[in-house]
């Protein structure tokens, strides 16, 4: 329970500080915080993928279905709740209370402040896709707090 404030804490400061409105952010200022917490989840994603333990993924949904399951227990200590396919390497992960987006549940002044809070996942998401063999792009989306999307594209190599 400890670990899970802890990260909690640490993510909400990260997005605080990263994410932090400038006053003069000249072009591409919001963008570039957003990609500075991408990136930093991209690293987490790959050490962490490294220490999962995995198996041989050859199809992808299995390496999807591994995410869902084992990487989101090992991270929000609860399951996906749902994963959608087109069958074509376009996945949807829908997580309908997302730990990290609980908290800003009270209101619905909040949702347009959402992507902060899901730049630094999705990173996790690709960097852990990455160490697993597979080239991703992960986008994500908030239509009600605290529920969330996140779509996977595996891009062939």
């Amino acid at each position: 329970m400890a670990d899970v404030v802890l990260f909690e804490f640490l993510h909400a400061e990260m997005v605080a500080e990263l994410g932090a409105r400038d006053p003069d952010p000249g072009p591409g200022g919001q963008k570039r915080s957003l990609s500075v917490l991408e990136g930093t989840g991209f690293r987490v994603g790959q050490a962490l993928g490294e220490r999962l333990p995995r198996e041989t993924f050859r199809e992808e949904l299995d390496v999807l279905k591994f995410l869902c399951r084992d990487l989101w227990v090992a991270v929000f200590q609860k399951q996906m709740d749902g994963l959608c396919t087109n069958h074509q390497g376009t996945y949807v992960l829908q997580d309908n209370s997302f730990p990290l987006l609980i908290p800003m549940a009270l209101g619905l002044q909040y949702l347009e402040d959402a992507p902060k809070f899901l730049a630094f996942t999705c990173g996790l998401l690709r960097g852990t896709l990455r160490t697993l063999g597979f080239q991703s792009l992960v986008t994500s989306s908030v239509a009600t707090l605290p529920a969330c999307k996140f779509q996977v594209e595996i891009r062939k190599s």
